[in-house]
């Protein structure tokens, strides 16, 4: 990706970046469900900043209020320096929001469709023509440009959204779940994408279910829960704060896995978390000496195990000690 059609001034060496979002005590309703309780959030210009959590933890809420798209019920904010509900064209004209679905016309090229953007914004003629050719180059569309969107891929489709929303270049991108429903090679090529357009000056808000995500692009991760936010750092702070090792057990019989957590809650006092796969339990042990003895219960006990090993918390470990609860679990109330 050429960051040449991206391109803002980052700050020089020894300058302190100002803010690209500061809020504090942002409050939204809907009807009796409180989507977000009282977020504070500071955003350093030319960052990638990450809004991790759960479905209907409020983060899609936090997106469209600071894009304007909702006004706040309390609590005040600015967006590269202009108030959110006292400016909003200001803050709309600085900023670009890419959702969580695609927004493009199927039936045209992607070329078409980044001329047609273009022309919106004010581009005429030769200009407009040159502004979609830099993007599909920026992008690696070059050779698709001239093929209907409906042909794409989607990680195809992906980069094109997120392009579109660049014919003007914004000093802030929204991203909402930005690789949600990509293949593990699509998503690579769009975490690429973004720590590039961060390398190019543009601040990247971005929020996502996937803790390998935030952990590989985000310089910061805010975690909320129910709209509040109650963690934040970078990821190994986050992995700090729990401030113990993990012990991951694999029992060889599947079906010792509930006696197994249950022996491992009673020794350890901490709840067990499973994988996504169901197959391993962690728990956070205080030390190697309390994580043998709990090892030995578990072979007093009859449980034979295919694999153990003790080591730091996973991004997805802190979100449960943070929690109760993984991000893998769907019986969440939704929230708009």
């Amino acid at each position: 990706m050429n960051d040449t059609a991206l391109a803002r001034r980052p700050a020089t060496k020894g300058e302190t970046a100002p803010l690209a979002i500061s809020a504090r005590g942002l409050v939204k309703h809907f009807g009796d469900v409180r989507a977000l309780d009282g977020i504070d959030l500071d955003v350093p210009r030319g960052t990638i900043f990450a809004i991790l959590g759960p479905n209907g933890a409020g983060k899609t809420t936090l997106i469209r209020l600071l894009a304007t798209l909702l006004s706040p019920d309390a609590g005040s904010a600015t967006v590269m320096g202009h108030d959110l509900v006292a400016e909003p064209q200001a803050v709309r004209a600085a900023i670009a929001l890419t959702g969580q679905f695609a927004s493009l016309d199927e039936d045209l090229t992607g070329r078409e469709n980044l001329l047609m953007l273009a022309r919106l914004w004010g581009f005429r003629g030769r200009a407009a023509r040159q502004r979609a050719d830099a993007l599909l180059a920026a992008f690696d569309l070059s050779d698709a440009g001239r093929k209907q969107v409906s042909a794409y891929s989607g990680g195809m489709r992906r980069r094109l959204d997120i392009a579109a929303s660049l014919i003007v270049t914004p000093g802030i991108l929204f991203l909402d779940e930005p690789t949600t429903g990509l293949d593990p090679k699509a998503r690579q090529g769009v975490w690429r994408m973004i720590r590039q357009l961060a390398r190019a000056g543009v601040t990247v808000l971005l929020t996502t279910q996937y803790l390998e995500e935030a952990d590989q692009l985000a310089a910061r991760i805010a975690v909320i829960d129910h709209g509040r936010k109650i963690a934040e750092g970078t990821s190994r702070e986050l992995k700090a704060q729990i401030g113990s090792g993990f012990l991951h057990v694999a029992p060889a019989d599947q079906a010792h896995l509930d006696k197994a957590a249950a022996i491992l809650e009673a020794r350890l006092g901490n709840p067990v978390q499973r994988s996504a796969e169901g197959a391993q339990l962690s728990v956070v042990a205080a030390s190697a000496q309390v994580a043998n003895e709990a090892l030995s219960a578990l072979l007093a006990a009859g449980i034979d195990l295919a694999d153990f090993s003790m080591g730091s918390p996973s991004l997805d470990e802190v979100f449960f000690a943070l929690t109760g609860q993984g991000l893998d679990e769907e019986e969440r109330e939704q929230r708009p």
